[in-house]
């Protein structure tokens, strides 16, 4: 398989993996019976329930077993991940239990570095080489919220269309040619997220079920994922076997010397 190929698998499995957590630990479901919210011309004031929900955090550190589907082939990884609140998205893929290190990336708000250590590459793109993978209007705040189970600021406006749908709030509305739709479950979180552009073939889809207590808010303890892009599908979840908030954290990112840089 040729190197640029293969980097372009590791990448949307990056990609899949960064928006995809499934952790083990249960601790707080959506209650059946639904938080009494008015209806009410107050659009912003109803939307501002839903965001006063997101999860505070400066970093958040995750591990967990990854299971990965691209274009119906299943595989099975360890994944880690650190995110530095608005700076920084850092992760490594391994295989064999942990023993062996398929990938490390580093992700900021301009800029996407990915090592792909059997193919012994260095990746240095711009952050806009995701929208290869991913909608061209995804950003890395987009990135951040998904991960984090919070609300996505740029659809938090009073434009979008806001609505009691089985007494659940449904907020939905276009942005150019992309398409969103975010269904909220009664504790005011997310519960699936859709996001469309027909134009560009490119689709996701985010299911979130349980959450879990974390900083006095909730964090997605369940939650599957599938991108479409043209042809291509990939589709992931995580299990978590260790969450922790607001602890110090290193980014490490020592690239070996025979490595080849591609840019």
């Amino acid at each position: 398989m040729k190197r640029s190929i293969l980097n372009s698998l590791v990448l949307a499995s990056m990609v899949t993996l960064v928006l995809s957590c499934r952790p083990k630990k249960e601790i707080v479901k959506a209650p059946v019976a639904p938080v009494t919210t008015s209806v009410s011309d107050k659009k912003m004031e109803n939307i501002g329930s839903l965001t006063s929900k997101d999860l505070p955090f400066n970093t958040l550190s995750l591990k967990g077993k990854a299971q990965l589907s691209i274009n119906g082939e299943e595989n099975g990884v360890t994944i880690n991940i650190r995110i530095k609140k608005n700076e920084k998205i850092w992760f490594n893929i391994t295989a064999l239990g942990g023993a062996y290190e398929v990938a490390r990336a580093v992700i900021t708000p301009d800029s996407l570095w990915l090592m792909n250590r059997p193919q012994k590459t260095l990746l240095r793109k711009p952050f806009s080489y995701i929208h290869q993978f991913a909608n061209e209007q995804i950003n890395f705040g987009w990135l951040q919220s998904i991960l984090s189970g919070n609300t996505i600021k740029e659809f938090m406006v009073e434009k979008s269309d806001l609505v009691q749908e089985n007494a659940v709030w449904l907020l939905s509305g276009t942005s150019e040619s992309l398409a969103y739709r975010v269904l909220f479950n009664t504790l005011l979180k997310p519960s699936a997220l859709t996001l469309n552009d027909a134009e560009a073939g490119q689709g996701l889809k985010v299911d979130y079920g349980k959450y879990t207590p974390i900083n006095n808010a909730l964090f997605p303890s369940d939650f599957k994922i599938v991108s479409a892009v043209g042809n291509k599908k990939i589709a992931a979840s995580v299990e978590f076997i260790k969450i922790e908030s607001n602890v110090a954290l290193e980014f490490p990112f020592t690239v070996p010397k025979s490595f080849e840089l591609i840019n």
